[in-house]
């Protein structure tokens, strides 16, 4: 079934802001855990205290806990977001407590996320920014106020100081702790604007190196809760067998086997496989092994090939009679192509991937009469809601969901089939929990994976080498019209996520992308920036070869190109820099590429060699600048682009799913090829925030200039070839020396 959201966008005045004072409860978010979800500095839920709104409970010892709205996956986001509150209420650091947050769009929804709760698309910190700074300026407030009662003098005279209010003019303090065991919610809460926030030169917290990631402690002493981890009495555990194309069901399913297995409790038909419910994994596991399914035929995946479906997809974007959707139209491209001294005319493609986060899919969930409770690594609280209530016909309130860390998620975990196995498996079990856990082999097969895509892209030059005219046509399957098919038709059939950074800052006369929309029946999904990654892919491998048609430098060419865009100049010129651009190496290429992607400005630079024998490229050191607008963390900014580099540089040369007749050929790591740590290039990162501008997403921002960088390098180290297909496999390689050195 599709997913669907009713979007409802919370808007935020920017003239003032009122924390509502409904729903100051704040529910353990762990259920029955035992233990915290991470570690010291967070706590598995809050009761009791000082509540000044929905967000911040102060309990009388100073202690003060602080709820984190988006989902933990790796990224950071459980210590950036509550140090926005924490800054501006002038909270000291070292007493506050982090409780994730509970499943209720409604107090807790991403102003910036239609109003939902969901975790993706780098959006958690520019989406709940000016809320929480808000939250923790008016928070300063309810305190000041109430401590102006206890000392009887006026709010206008008392100030903050981390963890107290204090009184200058008697010497007079309360710390926090005081206030929340004797003083008085205000009546009414006060109001607080943007001309209440903290300048930056009083930030305590924000842009400071020395603040470390909450969520780190426990994941280094193993007492992390992640969805795999959970354990809750009486739970049984679960699997599921599916079918081996997409869309089939099991015709006829003999278990006489199945059941003789000990430990065995149920076995569960399901319209889209047989579901194994035992006392113990490995019960479980055995029985799905021993299972004789007779599976439909019908299925229209059956007729999926991904090898001859994205020859077809790159027929189709360099055919002018087939129309798409208009993405983003400036000027007239098709005049100025017509009429261009030269035309670019070439064509990249990008293979699927797979998501292979390194916790496998996961959910447990327990279903007495018309409620459910569930515990998973999801990265949409609002949408597993959702997804549980259509199981078994109850509505959304009346399921609660528990949100663990994530190993990993990179969209993954907003999907809703490991939440309807749990689910589907609990209703059969009713009145206790059930497990689920994927096998590496069921996560990897059935995924839902990045798009196959083909990009065609006609790019029309004056007799100087000017651009006139860019036109752009994407080719690929939507993952809005199955996951959000309200938003797809709103926009008239476009898909915003597989276009996504084909708009950019250029400065071009006339540019037209346009979206082919296909649909071959292959699900698909949200994958580590999505569309980004593969449409600055081919980018900026154009414009390298516009650099070459021209005889210009290609750093130079971007300045030109962006000689109205500062912040992108300045981390181009920045990187130009750190890797000493214009030097030579011997054996070795330099590859720059540039992304302004989730509102953050990033250029790299890619250091490679290769061996014309093999076709095999070595990626060696990784230049990086990247501008996020503010640094809220700099060291975590540089982990998280660490982070996309190295997935950057595996997704560049190793990773590739292949589809035939329906069934995925790949299954386990020695089959699905991603980066070895010896593998792993050197990165150096450079963090150069502007202050002022608005806040950047971080979590995906690393990857898009990767694969292009390693791609320009090697077209500077060989005197031209160009890698247009992502991954570059050796075979890919040698076949485009070939065909380089066959040129006349």
């Amino acid at each position: 079934m599709a997913t669907t959201f009713q979007p409802r966008i919370r808007a935020l005045s920017r003239r003032g802001f009122l924390v509502t004072a409904g729903g100051l409860g704040i529910a353990v978010a762990y259920g029955s855990l035992s233990q915290p979800a991470v570690g010291a500095t967070t706590v598995p839920g809050a009761e009791g205290g000082f509540r000044p709104n929905a967000w911040v409970t102060i309990a009388d010892d100073g202690t003060v806990t602080i709820i984190s709205p988006a989902v933990e996956m790796g990224q950071g986001i459980m210590t950036t977001l509550p140090l926005l509150v924490a800054e501006e209420m002038d909270a000291d650091w070292d007493r506050v407590r982090i409780v994730q947050a509970p499943s209720d769009a409604k107090t807790y929804g991403n102003p910036g996320f239609y109003g939902i709760q969901l975790t993706g698309g780098s959006e958690s910190t520019r989406g709940y920014h000016a809320l929480l700074r808000l939250t923790g300026a008016q928070t300063r407030m309810v305190l000041l106020a109430a401590a102006a009662g206890m000392l009887r003098v006026p709010v206008s005279e008392l100030s903050t100081e981390p963890g107290r209010v204090v009184h200058p003019a008697s010497g007079r303090a309360l710390d926090y702790g005081g206030i929340a065991a004797n003083g008085p919610l205000p009546e009414p809460l006060p109001q607080v604007g943007e001309a209440d926030l903290k300048p930056s030169d009083r930030w305590r917290y924000i842009g400071k190196r020395t603040i470390r990631r909450v969520d780190v402690p426990s994941k280094v002493d193993g007492t992390a809760v992640f969805g795999i981890d959970v354990q809750l009495p009486g739970m049984l555990h679960g699997a599921v067998l599916r079918a081996p194309v997409q869309g089939e069901r099991p015709d006829a399913i003999d278990d006489t086997k199945a059941r003789t297995v000990p430990g065995v409790t149920h076995i569960v038909p399901l319209s889209y496989g047989v579901g194994i419910i035992g006392e113990t994994v490995e019960a479980t596991k055995r029985a799905k092994e021993l299972l004789d399914v007779e599976w439909s035929t019908g299925s229209r995946v059956r007729d999926y090939d991904s090898r001859h479906l994205l020859e077809a997809y790159r027929a189709i974007g360099r055919d002018p009679g087939r129309r798409g959707v208009p993405a983003h139209v400036t000027g007239d491209a098709q005049a100025a192509i017509l009429g261009a001294a030269t035309v670019i005319d070439v064509d990249y493609m990008s293979d699927h991937v797979s998501h292979a986060a390194m916790e496998p899919m996961n959910a447990t969930a327990l279903v007495i009469g018309d409620r459910i409770e569930i515990w998973a690594p999801t990265q949409g609280p609002t949408g597993t809601q959702r997804f549980a209530a259509e199981v078994i016909g109850t509505t959304p309130d009346k399921v609660k969901v528990n949100t663990t860390l994530l190993g990993g998620g990179f969209g993954r975990k907003a999907e809703k089939d490991f939440i309807v196995d749990a689910v589907s498996l609990a209703k059969a079990a009713e009145g206790r929990p059930v497990k689920v856990v994927w096998s590496r082999e069921d996560d990897i097969r059935h995924d839902k994976f990045r798009p196959l895509e083909a990009q065609h892209i006609q790019v029309g030059l004056d007799a100087d080498g000017r651009i006139l005219g860019w036109r752009h046509r994407i080719v690929a399957d939507s993952v809005f019209a199955r996951t959000m098919p309200e938003l797809f038709d709103g926009k008239g059939g476009h898909d915003d996520v597989v276009t996504e950074g084909a708009h950019f800052n250029y400065a071009v006369p006339a540019h037209h992308v346009e979206y082919l929309r296909q649909e071959s029946g292959l699900d698909i999904g949200f994958w580590f920036a999505v569309g980004v990654g593969y449409t600055r892919f081919a980018i900026e491998c154009v414009v390298d070869e516009i650099a070459a048609a021209r005889g210009v430098d290609p750093m130079a060419l971007r300045l030109e190109l962006l000689r109205d865009q500062p912040r992108a100049r300045a981390v181009i010129e920045t990187v130009a820099r750190m890797a000493d651009w214009d030097r030579e190496r011997e054996d070795r290429g330099l590859g720059l590429a540039y992304s302004d992607a989730f509102g953050s400005h990033c250029a790299q630079v890619a250091e490679v060699s290769l061996d014309r024998e093999t076709g095999r490229i070595r990626v060696h050191k990784v230049w990086c600048a990247i501008d996020p607008g503010v640094a809220i963390q700099p060291l975590h900014i540089e982990a998280m682009m660490i982070v996309g580099i190295t997935n950057g540089t595996g997704h560049a040369l190793f990773e590739r799913i292949n589809v035939v007749d329906g069934e995925v050929e790949e299954s386990n790591f020695d089959t699905y090829r991603v980066i070895r740590m010896s593998e792993a290039p050197e990165i150096e990162v450079a963090v150069v925030p502007t202050p002022g501008s608005p806040v950047g997403g971080i979590g995906q921002a690393g990857l898009p200039p990767t694969g292009p960088a390693i791609a320009n390098a090697i077209a500077r180290l060989t005197g031209g070839v160009r890698l247009r297909h992502f991954p570059f496999l050796p075979e890919r390689v040698l076949a485009a020396l070939d065909g380089w050195t066959a040129q006349p």
